[in-house]
């Protein structure tokens, strides 16, 4: 009987896990290649819902994706302490012809954009622990739509090639922003679009001051919120 009950048992935790696949595996089929995943989340979530690492401000201590990220050297209190770890770290991966754009304070995290010297295009997102120093890739956009800097080395989540061919234009994606924005965050304005290889990154505003971030694909114009910054507290650069 014991054994019986245990099999059971079995039975209906595999078939629960099998349903909750089925589901995952259908909301990632809508996703940047079909008719756009992040269209539809409610304010305050990524992809993954609010728990992406980066909710809070001790998320990484050696980066999200294992080696992609830097150790740290300690608690980082200023925007140009940030910028001179962001500068560290991008010698340290090896390349050549990157400059930091800008840096952004968040209640969170620091925030920054490292972009090509001779093209002016995005290279790269990341953050910067507020408690470490730890640099690390931002995750979403950055690493799942980034067709030549991110970890999917221009394959999506699915498997399927992305070029990185951008036929949204930035006005499009503008208007895409703009539409979830008043949707979510009625009130606020896309701002000006920070292109990247495969995205758009458009730091939003409300009355004048940044008051949150989105992505937009250059392929689809689905819309990815940043949920993981918290409040924004101050920028050098652009």
């Amino acid at each position: 009987m014991k054994t019986w009950k245990i099999v059971v048992g079995t039975v209906l935790v595999l078939a629960v896990m099998a349903v909750l696949g089925m589901g995952v595996l259908s909301a990632l089929a809508q996703g940047p290649w079909g008719n756009g995943m992040m269209n539809g989340w409610p304010r305050g979530y990524g992809m993954m819902g609010g728990g992406w690492p980066g909710g809070s401000s001790n998320w990484s201590q050696g980066g999200w994706c294992g080696g992609y990220g830097s150790a740290g050297q300690g608690q980082v209190t200023s925007l140009e302490q940030a910028q001179g770890a962001v500068e560290s770290y991008v010698q340290d991966l090896g390349y050549t012809g990157l400059q930091v754009k800008e840096v952004m304070e968040f209640e969170r995290n620091y925030y920054a954009i490292v972009e090509e010297e001779d093209t002016g295009i995005g290279a790269m997102e990341v953050l910067v622990n507020k408690d470490s120093g730890a640099v690390s890739p931002e995750p979403g956009p950055n690493m799942m739509w980034n067709a030549r800097y991110g970890m999917m080395g221009g394959r999506g989540m699915m498997g399927r090639y992305f070029s990185g061919e951008m036929t949204v234009t930035p006005a499009e994606a503008e208007q895409a922003a703009q539409k979830w924005l008043d949707a979510n965050f009625p009130g606020t304005t896309a701002g000006d679009a920070d292109a990247f290889y495969g995205y758009y990154t458009f730091h939003f505003l409300k009355d004048g001051a940044v008051a949150g971030m989105l992505s937009v694909h250059g392929a689809t114009g689905a819309v990815w919120y940043h949920s993981w910054h918290g409040s924004f507290v101050a920028m050098i650069g652009e």
